[in-house]
C-alpha cells in the first residue's frame, strides 16, 4: 500500500502497507468424493494462519487517515429482531491483507512510468488458481530484530537460495513465504501491539524483515507469482517499502501480508490459500489466510491450481449491486455496502477506501450465534416469533443457544468435497396466491441426488444450486428480482431448504450448507427463521450468495474463507473451488 500511503509518507517519512494473518485452528479435513475409491486413507488438516481482527488489536494500518476497524452489532436478537445482524467498518489494509498489482501499478491510460495493463487487475479480477499453491516457507528469523529502529532488516535472493540448497528450487505454482517470527512475537493488544507498527513507524524498535527489490526480481525469474510474509507489510523500512512492492507487483504478483503462524508448516508440500471479499476494483483486500498439510489432499490442490483449474463462486461487490437485504416493509433494510474514499494516491489517480457494510453482503458465513440466542441471555421474542418457536421446538427439538461467532468457526467446516444439488426443477412450483412463498427444498431433493451421485458424507459441503443469482443478479436499476420482489410477493422467491432437509443433512455429517440464493432461509419469514434455527441448534454453518455453480464439475473441492472477526455473527468472505 505505498503508493496509497503517498500524502502521508512525505509528512512522516515512513509508510507501508499494512496487513496481518495470525492465530490458528487445527482441525481435520473430510476428503470425502464421490465414489470411496477415491478416498484417501490419511486425513489432512487446516491450519489458520490469519490474524484475529477485533478493536483491541493491532489490526488496522495506525496512520491518518486510515480507518479504524468498527464493528457494530446494529440489531440483536429481541422485540425488533430474530436475528444478530453487525455492520462493519473496514478496509482492506484490516487484519489478513491480499496485495494486487494495482497497489502499485497505474492504470494502462495514466500513461506513466510504472503504467500497465496490470493497472488493471484489481481483488476481482485476478484468477482464482492464482490464490493458491504449494508453500515454500523461507526461514528468515534469524533477521528478526538484527536492524536498527525504524529500519527493516533485508530478506535478500541469498536467502532463497539458501533455502532452493536445503530443499529445491522455487518455481511457478509456489507460494514463497517468509517466515520472520514476526506477528508471532509481536500481534499483540494494545497498547503492547504498538510494536507490531506503530513503534517501528516512530523509530521506537526495529523494523519488520522484508524481501529487497533484487529479492523480488529474483523470484520472478523463477516464475513465483504468489508470496506471503509475516512481517506487517512486504515493504522494508524506511525506504525501501514502494520498491520492493513495485518491483513484485509488475511482474503481475500477489501476496499476503502478516501471515503468522507460518512455523506450523513443513518447508515444502503443504497447500497455501488466501481468500478475501472481491471488492470491486480493490487495489488490496482483507482477507483469510491458511494451509492445508498432510494426507493426499494438499499434493491435489496444488496440481489443480500449477494447471489453472480453479472456478470462482463470488459474485462481485459493489455500491451498485442488491448485495443486502431490503426487508420487507419500510426501515427494516440491512445495511447497504458502501464504498468510502479516504486517501488519494495523486500517482496512480485513485481513492484508497474502506467499507460501510453489512456483515451479510455477498458471499459471506452465518454462524450458529446468528439465529439463536447467547448462553444465558433470555430474549423477549417478537411478538409473532413467539408462536413460531413453540411450534418449532415441539417438531424440532429445543432451539438452544450458541455463543459461536466466526473467529470460532474452524475453516475445516467451510472446506470439503462440493456436493451440488440441483433443485432448479423447482423453480415455478409454488402458487402464485401463496406469494411471498419459497419452493421448499425436502429430504426427497436430497435423497434423489444420493441416488444418482452416491451418499453425502461427513465433510462434504453441501451446495444447493437455484440458478436464482445467475438469473437475477443486476445492478440497479433491473435488481429488483434479487430480493425486493420476491420479498414482497410480486414473484416467487428462491428455492430454499426447510428444517427438515437441515436435519436430515445434519443426521449424515454435514457441517456446511451452501446455496447461490441470497440466503438459505428464503422468503417466509416464519419458515426461515425454522430453517436458521435448525442450523445453528445443531451447530452447522451456511454459504450464502454465490453464484456459477453450474461450473462445478463432479469432482471438485469447494474453499471458502470467512474474515476472522471475534464475536461477528456473520461475516463476508470468498468462495471458490479446485478440481
Amino acid at each position: 500500500m505505498w503508493n496509497c500511503v503517498a500524502v502521508w509518507l512525505r509528512s512522516s517519512r515512513l509508510g507501508l502497507s499494512c496487513l496481518a494473518i495470525c492465530s490458528t485452528f487445527v482441525g481435520h479435513v473430510s476428503l470425502s468424493a464421490a465414489e470411496p475409491t477415491t478416498r484417501p486413507s490419511e486425513p489432512s488438516q487446516v491450519v489458520d494462519l490469519s490474524l484475529l481482527i477485533a478493536p483491541e488489536f493491532p489490526c488496522t494500518w495506525p496512520t491518518a487517515p486510515f480507518p479504524r476497524f468498527q464493528l457494530m452489532h446494529q440489531r440483536t436478537i429481541g422485540p425488533e429482531s430474530m436475528y444478530n445482524v453487525d455492520v462493519l467498518l473496514i478496509d482492506g489494509n484490516t487484519g489478513t491483507q491480499l496485495d494486487v498489482p494495482p497497489h502499485s501499478v497505474a492504470r494502462p491510460d495514466l500513461n506513466r512510468e510504472k503504467s500497465g495493463q496490470l493497472g488493471l487487475a484489481y481483488t476481482d479480477r485476478i484468477e482464482p488458481w492464482q490464490f493458491g499453491g504449494e508453500a515454500c516457507v523461507v526461514d528468515v528469523r534469524d533477521l528478526l530484530d538484527k536492524a536498527s529502529k525504524g529500519v527493516s532488516p533485508l530478506v535478500t535472493r541469498a536467502h532463497v537460495e539458501r533455502f532452493e540448497q536445503q530443499h529445491r528450487q522455487v518455481r511457478f505454482g509456489d507460494v514463497v513465504l517468509f517466515r520472520s517470527g514476526y506477528s508471532d512475537a509481536y500481534y499483540r493488544p494494545l497498547p503492547e501491539g504498538r510494536r507490531f507498527i506503530a513503534a517501528v513507524i516512530d523509530r521506537q524498535a526495529p523494523g519488520y524483515p522484508d524481501p529487497d527489490p533484487d529479492c523480488m526480481e529474483f523470484l520472478a525469474s523463477r516464475g513465483v507469482m504468489t508470496l506471503g510474509t509475516d512481517s506487517a507489510s512486504m515493504g522494508p523500512l524506511p525506504d525501501l517499502a514502494e520498491p520492493t512492492h513495485y518491483a513484485g507487483l509488475k511482474h503481475g504478483m500477489i501476496w499476503t501480508e502478516g501471515a503468522t503462524r507460518l512455523g506450523q508448516l513443513p518447508p515444502t508440500g503443504a497447500f497455501y490459500c488466501m481468500l478475501g471479499p472481491k471488492h470491486r476494483e480493490g487495489p488490496y483486500s482483507e482477507g483469510r489466510a491458511f494451509a492445508i498439510v498432510g494426507g493426499e489432499l494438499p499434493a491435489r490442490l496444488i496440481d489443480s491450481v500449477k494447471n489453472k483449474r480453479a472456478i470462482d463462486l463470488s459474485p462481485v461487490l459493489a455500491s451498485n449491486m442488491p448485495l443486502t437485504s431490503p426487508g420487507i416493509g419500510t426501515g427494516e433494510h440491512r445495511q447497504t455496502y458502501l464504498k468510502i474514499d479516504f486517501l488519494y494516491s495523486e500517482y496512480l489517480d485513485m481513492w484508497h477506501h474502506g467499507h460501510l457494510m453489512d456483515a451479510s453482503a455477498g458471499t459471506h458465513l452465518v454462524t450458529p450465534s446468528y439465529a439463536l440466542p447467547a448462553p444465558d441471555v433470555q430474549p423477549a421474542e417478537m411478538p409473532q416469533a413467539r408462536g413460531w418457536l413453540e411450534e418449532y421446538e415441539r417438531r424440532y427439538g429445543p432451539r438452544g443457544v450458541s455463543s459461536r461467532t466466526a473467529e470460532q468457526v474452524p475453516l475445516d467446516w467451510t472446506c470439503g468435497h462440493a456436493r451440488v444439488i440441483d433443485v432448479r426443477s423447482l423453480v415455478g412450483t409454488t402458487k402464485q396466491a401463496d406469494w411471498p412463498a419459497s419452493p421448499e427444498i425436502t429430504p426427497q431433493e436430497i435423497r434423489n441426488y444420493e441416488q444418482q451421485h452416491g451418499e453425502l458424507r461427513p465433510g462434504d459441503v453441501v451446495l444447493f444450486q437455484t440458478g436464482h443469482l445467475d438469473r437475477h443478479l443486476k445492478p440497479q436499476p433491473d435488481d429488483a428480482e434479487v430480493w425486493r420482489n420476491p420479498l414482497t410477493g410480486k414473484s416467487e422467491g428462491w428455492p430454499a431448504p426447510g428444517p427438515d432437509a437441515i436435519t436430515y443433512l445434519h443426521g449424515k455429517g454435514i457441517r456446511c450448507v451452501a446455496t447461490d440464493a441470497p440466503d438459505l432461509g428464503g422468503v417466509d419469514p416464519r419458515r426461515a427463521l425454522m430453517t436458521y434455527w435448525a442450523l445453528g441448534s445443531r451447530d452447522m454453518v451456511a454459504v450464502e450468495f454465490l453464484h456459477n455453480l453450474n461450473s462445478i464439475p463432479e469432482d471438485a473441492y469447494f474453499l471458502f474463507a470467512g474474515l476472522k472477526i471475534r464475536d461477528a455473527h456473520s461475516v463476508p468472505g470468498r468462495a471458490i473451488v479446485l478440481y
